[in-house]
């Protein structure tokens, strides 16, 4: 594809760019930028909207007192037990104990900030479920 064939298809990138080779007028690769492109704006879409789906149900089993608040902020950052055992340096046993709601509200302020500054969140919001889900889904997906 040209430089100047590149698409830009405005999507869920808000004001990030993409970076892709395209060939420059000498015909020489070259890095170039996009805001979207419609085939990965579409499949970006569906993704987020899946994640939705995911929140949704985690919302419902934390308001039953399933799980912690801490299932939905995993949820979110698309993380499991194991990702975020290693990304916090808890161990995954703990992680998986820190998700039922009696454990981790009883969790000390060293493990909570962990937890929000991993989740970029203040440890007052980590411990309590959003009102809304704020995800990137700019638009729907057309029919």
């Amino acid at each position: 594809m040209r430089k100047q064939d590149v698409p830009q298809d405005e999507g869920v990138l808000d004001d990030e760019r993409v970076v892709s080779y395209a060939l420059d007028s000498d015909g020489q690769y070259c890095l170039t930028s996009s805001v979207g492109w419609d085939p990965v704006n579409c499949a970006n879409r569906l993704a987020w909207q899946d994640i939705q789906l995911q929140l949704d149900g985690v919302r419902r089993q934390i308001e039953r007192g399933e799980l912690s608040v801490l299932a939905y902020y995993m949820t979110r950052a698309q993380m499991d037990v194991a990702l975020l055992a290693s990304y916090s340096g808890v161990p995954r046993w703990r992680v998986r104990r820190h998700l039922k709601p009696k454990v981790f509200s009883k969790l000390d302020a060293k493990v909570q900030h962990c937890y929000a500054q991993l989740f970029r969140v203040t440890t007052a919001q980590l411990s309590q479920l959003p009102a809304e889900d704020a995800l990137p889904m700019a638009e729907e997906i057309p029919s």
